[in-house]
């Protein structure tokens, strides 16, 4: 489903990312995890279109992304649920997921999907008519997950969604992320800073290290590897 190849990412010509090449198919989770800096979110920027690469290629089943502005990214199946979740604070939460079904234009399609979010995030629906400002960061969260899903994607990314929550949030965050991988059937690519709950709950794992990938190999094989072990379990 998504293919990436030999890619590298710089800042200022200070290089983020270096040659890095994974991949991702189709009703996978795969997590990706690595330290602060080590260019986690970098990577889900440049597949999502907000930062242009140096070097190397980006596939979507089978159409080429480099190049291509977000938007379109978004019209060929790819949401990115970002960092810090970006939400229009002053509007609200019906007006928020509104934003992310753009790509449906059918009104009955808009309908049926938020009937589906409010089914996923029954707090949303109690909340839709409330600022999205005004929430608290677990129901933040959801929201911004939500707007992702109202695109409808075939691949859904999402960049550090447990950060700032309670330990009990971070537990239904991620729980219904395996849920609509499971359940639905969703392709999803993780970035998380729980490094055990998110390599328990995926299928495959990399880990960045320094803009680069310093290991890769199935989810439960990495929480057994001493690299996983000692740099990130404190075991």
């Amino acid at each position: 489903m998504l293919v990436v190849n030999k890619l590298s990412v710089s800042y200022d010509e200070a290089p983020a990312l270096r040659d890095i090449s994974l991949q991702v198919e189709e009703g996978e989770l795969v997590s990706i995890i690595g330290a602060n800096g080590a260019g986690k979110s970098t990577l889900l920027k440049a597949i999502a279109g907000l930062l242009q690469p140096d070097e190397g290629s980006i596939q979507f089943h089978g159409e080429a992304l480099v190049g291509r502005p977000p938007y379109e990214i978004v019209r060929l199946g790819l949401a990115l649920t970002p960092e810090g979740r970006r939400l229009f604070s002053r509007m609200s939460v019906y007006e928020n997921l509104l934003v992310g079904a753009t790509p449906n234009k059918d009104p009955a399609v808009r309908q049926a999907l938020l009937e589906e979010i409010f089914t996923l995030f029954p707090r949303l629906q109690e909340r839709q008519k409330q600022k999205a400002g005004t929430l608290s960061g677990g129901e933040q969260q959801m929201l911004a997950i939500g707007r992702s899903l109202m695109s409808q994607p075939r691949l859904l990314m999402l960049d550090e969604p447990s950060l700032g929550l309670m330990p009990l949030l971070v537990d239904h965050i991620l729980e219904t992320l395996q849920r609509l991988n499971q359940e639905r059937g969703m392709t999803i690519l993780l970035v998380e800073q729980n490094v055990r709950e998110a390599l328990e709950i995926a299928h495959r794992g990399y880990v960045l290290q320094s803009g680069r990938i310093v290991a890769e190999d199935e989810a439960q094989a990495l929480l057994r590897s001493d690299l996983v072990r000692r740099a990130y379990l404190g075991i």
